[in-house]
């Protein structure tokens, strides 16, 4: 149990108050049940989560804003799954003759627009990085009209150069890296379809992550989407250039510069695509703390953190398996509803907001609904602090705020890591583009400052600073990498959730330093996300 001083703009605050590890403990352990059959999207134990957070919101005391009195904490979200049929195929015709790469060991391909079939031929384009970037004066695309052809590009975003050691981000990857902007870039500019061509490298993730997405029910919110979208590894894709006469390192050093031009491939695809598809009612789970000044109260710091994991497989002629996601994430749901318990009961200058969002593991969903449809103004909302993968092995003498610099929150961070006596930890590279992987991005992409709150998962690599026995706490961090989005990441009632209740601490002291701030927090000058008006 960890005692909290109350931080607000005028310095510390003489009140004491207490996250209950106890409360955090049980909240972790029962969203992490078998019996929630890991909170899958679509699936019964994803509703069961989403209820037992509204019921245990109700208790607490939060707010509803919900106009639907039956479900005064349920926030519905409109997705559409689709499960690709192994009737499926895609096949690719030069003068060299047809060639039909295996689906799962060398391509992946599904729909995204909600329709059962998609049957067509199309010329097939290689469009570089696929990025379109007024900021990085980038334009992949170059007005060549790409309607109703399959476009192929490359994972990740173009290179620093030494004579532009800091375009994309510079060693980073940005957003424009990211497979999700790839195909909705694609989508924009009405393309029949688009696959991404996979390297463990580009894509800073082996063939096995898009190979268990596009093998089992895709979620995407209704509307939109590709005919056909997926990846073509790279051991396929490359040799069957080579006998088109066609270099793929070649095309990749074309794609890095400025001055790139799509490049016809001069051969076909021809696509017969089957899904079974259906539409999914999710719910985000909501609750509010009124603020108490007169004036800022109309103005909101959201909290969030989401509910989702992986769910329950099923595979004929298999035992189910079900992928609980204790670390990811019922570790951060189960602490908004710690901090919540806490933040009910004293109330900040500011409306507090705790955010529950659905379908984050299938790209972001339930915050992209969210801020697509706010139930509080996005003007009015001034940062999104997320939980995500949090820490269960043991406290820490640093805390990690990536993410923070790029606004003002990397200031507050350090008042709230000086009171607390922690370090900032050492900033890396973002080599995976973590800062675009979590729900707090659909509020920065939204114009709200916003980040990810010391996230553990990818904490192992010496750049976190464990209070006691460093060596063997930096391995249990280290071996979670290989528990990561597998049926290994359980709960275990011997775990050290002190780390946790730090972090949460963390967390709500930031909340409080910036509720009760005078001020709003901004965005660096000159980052693209400051200029989206809100």
């Amino acid at each position: 149990m960890g005692v909290l001083l109350l931080v607000s703009s005028s310095g510390v605050m003489a009140q004491k108050f207490q996250l209950r590890e106890q409360t955090l403990r049980a909240h972790l352990a029962y969203l992490s049940d078998d019996l929630l059959e890991g909170r899958g999207t679509g699936q019964r134990g994803g509703d069961l989560a989403a209820r037992y957070l509204a019921a245990q919101a109700q208790v607490i005391g939060l707010q509803s804003l919900s106009s639907d009195p039956a479900n005064p904490y349920l926030h519905r979200v409109s997705i559409l799954g689709s499960r690709n049929l192994n009737t499926s195929k895609i096949q690719f015709d030069s003068t060299d003759g047809a060639f039909m790469p295996q689906i799962g060991s060398e391509i992946l391909i599904g729909g995204s627009n909600g329709k059962e079939s998609a049957d067509f031929s199309a010329p097939v384009v290689f469009v570089g990085y696929g990025i379109k970037s007024a900021e990085e004066n980038w334009d992949d695309y170059k007005n060549v009209d790409v309607r109703g052809k399959l476009v192929i590009m490359l994972a990740n975003d173009p290179q620093p150069t030494s004579a532009e050691p800091n375009r994309f981000g510079g060693a980073a990857m940005t957003y424009y890296g990211r497979w999700t902007y790839k195909f909705e870039e694609a989508a924009r500019h009405g393309v029949a379809g688009v696959l991404l061509i996979h390297t463990d490298a580009s894509a800073s993730y082996g063939w096995n992550v898009p190979y268990t997405s596009f093998t089992r029910e895709r979620f995407s919110l209704a509307g939109g989407g590709n005919p056909l979208e997926g990846w073509w590894a790279e051991h396929s894709i490359k040799p069957y250039l080579q006998k088109q006469g066609i270099d793929l390192d070649a095309l990749r050093a074309k794609a890095e510069q400025r001055d790139f031009v799509p490049v016809d491939l001069n051969f076909q695809a021809t696509v017969h695509l089957r899904s079974q598809v259906r539409q999914v009612e999710q719910f985000n789970v909501l609750g509010v703390v009124p603020g108490t000044d007169a004036k800022l109260k109309s103005e909101a710091l959201v909290y969030s953190a989401h509910w989702d994991h992986l769910g329950k497989i099923e595979e004929p002629g298999k035992a189910a398996q079900i992928w609980n996601g204790a670390v990811d994430n019922a570790s951060g749901a189960a602490a908004l509803l710690a901090m919540a318990e806490y933040a009910v009961k004293h109330p900040t200058k500011r409306t507090q907001i705790f955010l529950w969002p659905a379908a984050e593991e299938q790209g972001l969903i339930g915050s992209l609904a969210y801020t697509k449809n706010p139930v509080w103004p996005l003007a009015k909302t001034i940062a999104d602090l997320n939980l995500d993968s949090m820490n269960f092995v043991a406290k820490t003498k640093d805390i990690g705020v990536a993410g923070s610099e790029r606004t003002s929150l990397f200031a507050s961070s350090k008042k709230v890591a000086e009171v607390m006596k922690l370090r900032i930890a050492k900033s890396v590279p973002d080599l995976g583009g973590a800062y675009y992987r979590a729900d707090h991005f659909n509020f920065a992409r939204a114009g709200v400052p916003a980040f990810n709150v010391g996230s553990a998962v990818f904490s192992g690599d010496g750049y976190f600073d464990f209070e006691h026995d460093h060596v063997n706490s930096e391995k249990k961090m280290k071996h979670f990498k290989q528990d990561y989005h597998t049926v290994r990441d359980r709960y275990d009632p011997n775990w050290d959730l002190s780390g946790m209740v730090q972090q949460a601490e963390f967390t709500l002291r930031l909340g409080y330093l910036l509720a009760n701030d005078a001020k709003q927090p901004q965005w660096k000058t000159g980052d693209p996300y400051g200029l989206i008006k809100r």
